[in-house]
Order: C-alpha cells, then structure tokens, then sequence
C-alpha cells in the first residue's frame, strides 16, 4: 500500500533524478535472475545523498508510525534495509538489529544480528519489493525467534501481482514510500521518457515474465 501521492512522486523524483532508478526500454538491463527488464533500481544511492536521505527517512517515520504506531524495535533486511533502518531506528530512537539471507557462516551462525527479545513488537526495513520473497523470508525468520512483525516498509515496489498475493498469505502489511506507477507519472511529467515508451513500461509490468522475449521461429 502507498498512501501519499505528493510523497510518493517526490521520492520517484529523487530515484530519477539521481539514477537510483534507471529506465531504458531499448536496452533492456538484465537482472540476476537473468530476465530482461526496462528498469534497473539500486535505492542504496540515496544513502550518497544526505538531502534525500533525511527525506526518505522522515518519510519512513511518518508512514511506519501512521500506519503501525511506534513498535519496539527496527529490523533491516540485509543488506539494502540495514542502513536506512538503522536511520529510522536512530530517529525513533529505537533498538535496530538486521536479518541476514542465510544463517551466518561461522561463529555463532545467526540469522538476525542484534538483540532479539521474544514478544517484542517489531517493523521490517526493506529497499526494494520486487516478488517479496527474500523480504518475507527475513519475516519468517523474525516470526521463528518469536517478534510480533507488524508489517514491512519499503522505499520502492515494482507493484507485481505476485508480490501482493505473497504479502497476503503471509499476513503481513506493506507499505512503500513509492511504487512503479508513480514513478512511471513522474518519469512522463519530467520528460525523462515519452507516450511510447511509457506504453513499453506497462507492457514490462503486465507481464515481466515474457516481455522482451524473441518469439520461436517456427521450421518449415
């Protein structure tokens, strides 16, 4: 969920204007996963900003204590959640600890990395929401160690109908400070990109899955 239109086209301002968000649908980015795709996102370069920094994490305060009131702690996801979660707990003035993808290696192997108290009421930190699954899973993983999660809050979703359906059924709140819509609003309003390239954009978005994909030549 995002709430705030004005807010939301600022941050989208802010990813454009400084290339944490890239858009280029003539020349696809190619993702880990190795699907093609439009746009390319790394919001971990509004961390370089200080501006912008102070503005999404006054924002993430407004929309986690508007939405969820005051939990008891912070949980980054590692790693783009950790230093923008630890801002927000440093404001809220709040104990912060992170969720690593895996059990660490050696040592004492955690998976989350700070104090945990069991029962304490806790808000996940996130960058980015693409399928939400690495994000759910540092949810689950907070659920095990017995933190009542009282939502996720992130600073961008590409909007998938497969990452709604996933936050569903795991009974957990999401909210973005901004999201592909209001990114793609902005994008046109600021002429970063034009009418055809906009309709590439909501094509990628319907069906990410096969956009960009070479149809089979057929054998005679």
């Amino acid at each position: 969920m995002q709430s705030n239109r004005d807010s939301a086209l600022k941050v989208a301002e802010f990813l454009l204007q400084i290339k944490a968000v890239k858009l280029n649908p003539k020349a696809p980015f190619t993702w880990a996963s190795g699907r093609k795709a439009p746009i390319y996102c790394d919001n971990r370069i509004t961390l370089s900003y200080p501006r912008i920094r102070t503005f999404i994490r006054q924002e993430f305060v407004r929309e986690i204590t508007d939405r969820f009131g005051k939990p008891d702690a912070i949980a980054g996801v590692a790693t783009g959640g950790i230093a923008h979660g630890a801002l927000i707990a440093q404001e809220l003035d709040l104990p912060f600890m992170y969720v690593r993808s895996a059990d660490k290696g050696h040592g004492l192997g955690n998976r989350i990395e700070g104090q945990v108290s069991p029962g304490r009421s806790v808000v996940v930190v996130e960058d980015l929401i693409s399928t939400g699954g690495s994000s759910l899973s540092a949810v689950n993983a907070l659920r095990e160690a017995d933190c009542e999660v009282k939502g996720m809050a992130a600073i961008f979703t590409y909007g998938f109908e497969v990452a709604e359906k996933n936050f569903q059924n795991a009974h957990c709140d999401l909210v973005t400070l901004s999201d592909y819509d209001h990114l793609i609003a902005q994008a046109l309003k600021s002429g970063y990109i034009d009418d055809a390239m906009t309709e590439t954009l909501k094509e990628w978005r319907q069906s990410p899955e096969t956009w960009n994909t070479p149809t089979a030549a057929h054998e005679n």
